[in-house]
């Protein structure tokens, strides 16, 4: 068992096979049974944390997005120095719903991942944004709603928009 230890923390990805196949060929008396449930553990977190990813990249482009036609210019449709936010947007809800699909259990925290992605989506909003407007213009913590305004069925709608 010290072995399968030492290869854990020296070549990962040759301990990953060794552990495949001894469950394979049933040898779950020399399983590294310690740190096969710390990786379980951190394949969870890392599917909240792409989940997380997603949708801060989704809700800043959509804050940026609105911001940009409702407010700098509502006159125009379509803003002509940020139309590849359109291209971020499609990118993100893309991703977003195929690991929705791949961890459909992710949903039932979904509220809690959006209340939780929505502050960095504004803050990189803001300071995106500010870099495209004057000093005087620049937007501030209260340009943008305290919480996410949309919900995640809006969010994930390719003909929706804010």
């Amino acid at each position: 068992m010290e072995n399968i230890n030492n290869l854990y923390d020296t070549d990962y990805h040759q301990w990953v096979e060794q552990q495949k196949q001894l469950l394979q060929s049933g040898q779950l008396d020399r399983l590294d049974i310690k740190n096969l449930l710390e990786e379980l553990g951190e394949v969870g977190k890392q599917n909240q944390h792409a989940l997380e990813s997603h949708l801060i990249n989704l809700i800043l482009h959509l804050l940026k997005h609105q911001y940009q036609t409702q407010v700098i210019n509502p006159q125009r449709y379509e803003p002509q120095e940020f139309r590849s936010w359109y291209d971020s947007i499609d990118t993100a809800r893309r991703e977003t719903r195929r690991l929705m699909k791949k961890n459909p259990s992710l949903k039932s925290r979904m509220a809690e991942v959006i209340t939780d992605s929505y502050p960095d989506a504004k803050a990189g909003a803001i300071n995106q944004m500010n870099k495209y407007l004057p000093k005087d213009q620049w937007l501030t913590d209260q340009s943008f709603p305290a919480e996410c305004p949309w919900s995640y069925d809006q969010l994930i709608d390719d003909d929706w928009f804010p």
